[in-house]
């Protein structure tokens, strides 16, 4: 544009054109170029404004969005675990594809249960049972009472989950491990890291407790992010805990870490754990074996070895596999 108006008004004054003279016709270049900054500036900002409604819009459609689960008028608070958790007759599935099929079992306080099956055989600990999602059918009881008799609030505040993907913060180790119970003193932190065998590594790194470890934890090891998501569920001291696949994607020396680490945390708490590695879970008080969604063996790991049905295939595929 610039180069056009230079060359039409050259040609005007070359021309000896008596309507623009040298002198108007530079001070008109010169008023253009201060005029073209803020004419571009004017056109962005439409741009971005444009940009910024429709992102509003869209944050405040997620804003207003209604939860499908949402507690009962009537719904009461539940402050401990004290005796029994059921399935009973529970049909769940995420989407389309169904995972468990008409369930029945019971965990007794101070139980580790092991869920095992072919992969996309189990449950999650993202199912029904701290009321994520919505079974299909049957009921969860705590202690005799259907969970969704519960509030929802409390219900989690007595489960803790250690899952298969961890979930930490651009902050410090300290700030992470008390992150479900910000009142937590530095002993309260470093008991629980000792007990998720992460205390070493933690004063080993540069500024202690106090490290950042950047955006998901990105400078930490698979293994000692693992730990540090498991001191943080020891210090909460939940009553209940639903372990997720928690050394799945770990080498061999960070999963006998972990494994560690996980059986200190198990240790006088209930425990639902969903396992593919099955040497992970062969100290379990009670192995559900499922197939197609259904119960096809329950029993201690040497039962179902000896009946020498899906479990003991599991088994050997594993020790076959090398894993």
């Amino acid at each position: 544009m610039v180069a056009g108006i230079v060359l039409y008004g050259g040609m005007l004054i070359a021309g000896g054109s008596q309507e623009l003279s040298p002198g108007d016709f530079i001070a008109y270049i010169a008023i253009f170029s201060q005029i073209m900054r803020p004419a571009k500036a004017i056109s962005q900002s439409f741009t971005n404004i444009h940009s910024g409604i429709a992102a509003g819009e869209r944050v405040l459609a997620l804003i207003d969005e209604k939860p499908l689960i949402v507690n009962k008028p009537d719904a009461i608070e539940i402050h401990d675990f004290k005796d029994t958790l059921e399935f009973r007759d529970v049909t769940f599935g995420y989407q389309e594809r169904k995972v468990l099929d008409q369930v029945n079992f019971t965990i007794r306080r101070g139980m580790s249960v092991a869920l095992v099956g072919p992969s996309g055989g189990e449950i999650h600990a993202d199912g029904p049972h701290p009321r994520f999602t919505q079974p299909w059918s049957g009921e969860i009881r705590i202690d005799g009472h259907n969970i969704q008799d519960y509030t929802m609030e409390s219900l989690r505040s007595i489960m803790g989950t250690v899952n298969q993907e961890t979930i930490l913060f651009n902050d410090t180790i300290f700030n992470n491990i008390a992150f479900a119970y910000p009142e937590a003193t530095q002993e309260q932190v470093e008991s629980a890291a000792r007990i998720a065998n992460a205390h070493d590594f933690i004063v080993a790194s540069e500024e202690g407790y106090q490290t950042r470890i950047g955006d998901r934890g990105v400078k930490l090891s698979g293994g000692q992010r693992q730990r540090i998501c498991i001191a943080r569920a020891v210090l909460r001291n939940p009553p209940i805990m639903l372990l997720d696949e928690a050394t799945s994607a770990l080498d061999t020396e960070s999963e006998r870490l972990v494994q560690d680490a996980l059986n200190n945390l198990m240790k006088n708490r209930t425990s639902l754990v969903i396992a593919h590695r099955l040497s992970t879970i062969q100290n379990a008080d009670m192995i559900i074996v499922l197939d197609g969604g259904r119960i096809v063996e329950t029993g201690t790991h040497f039962e179902l070895l000896e009946k020498n049905g899906l479990y003991r295939k599991l088994i050997e595929m594993q020790t076959f596999g090398g894993n």
